[in-house]
């Protein structure tokens, strides 16, 4: 694991843009999770507009959706998927069709998880593994606590996601089930980057980085992964780096 730690959040969205499009130009076709939330969506406007300018073809790649919530359809408010297609697909001028989802609005579930696996092991697993840092240190809705084989399946969301997705949804109810990635996939990508802003995360990422390895706390795991990027604004680490747990970069423009 390793860490870059920025002034603030626009600063990380930068640095987290530039090296999605190094993935990106390095090779072409990846094959990519992508997650949804706030925290990253500015790093997809850096690549959108990397992708404007012309300095990287991003029409081969191959994204997969991270999570879903069960039972909700692709034109609910609520729906990962749409946030996925607002956030990723539309600002990339990538067609729905080159996302492999995870179909949270289907009857088979056992199904659609075994589908989704069967696609990630086709493509021979994720080059890129782009992740935000859950309040309980869930990566996807793997939730404590997680196995690091855990298979993509169906979970039911702990309260502390609950409350923390509210937000997002306004008056609208949040789903209480969803299906998640599962850590076996996450973990085995290539390169995993773990984008982490704002001084509420601050507890959880110190747990990340200094804490046990622990099913308790799933993103621990990211330490025992030596291709994980953890890149951090200076609210979520406002500590000094230990080199002999990892190596600080800074790498603001390249």
């Amino acid at each position: 694991m390793r860490l870059i730690v920025t002034d603030d959040h626009a600063e990380m969205s930068r640095v987290a843009g530039r090296l999605i499009e190094t993935a990106i130009q390095l090779n072409p076709t990846a094959a990519l999770v992508v997650a949804t939330g706030n925290t990253p969506l500015q790093a997809y406007q850096e690549l959108a507009q990397l992708v404007q300018q012309d300095q990287v073809d991003v029409s081969q790649l191959r994204p997969f959706q991270l999570d879903e919530y069960l039972h909700v359809p692709a034109t609910d408010p609520r729906s990962l998927f749409g946030w996925s297609k607002r956030a990723f697909l539309d600002p990339l001028q990538l067609p729905v069709e080159h996302m492999v989802r995870l179909r949270g609005d289907v009857a088979d579930i056992p199904g659609a998880c075994h589908s989704y696996d069967k696609a990630v092991e086709a493509t021979g697993g994720f080059d890129l593994a782009i992740l935000g840092l859950g309040p309980n240190g869930h990566l996807g809705f793997n939730e404590p606590p997680t196995e690091a084989d855990a298979p993509t399946r169906q979970v039911t969301l702990t309260q502390t996601s609950l409350t923390s997705n509210a937000g997002y949804w306004d008056k609208l109810e949040v789903p209480t089930r969803a299906l998640t990635c599962g850590m076996r996939h996450l973990l085995a990508a290539r390169q995993i980057l773990l984008l982490v802003s704002g001084s509420h995360k601050r507890d959880i990422l110190w747990q990340t980085i200094n804490g046990p390895v622990t099913s308790a706390v799933p993103s621990s795991y990211l330490q025992q992964v030596s291709n994980a990027l953890v890149i951090a604004d200076r609210s979520a680490w406002p500590y000094p780096v230990s080199p002999a747990k990892i190596a600080q970069e800074q790498d603001n423009e390249r």
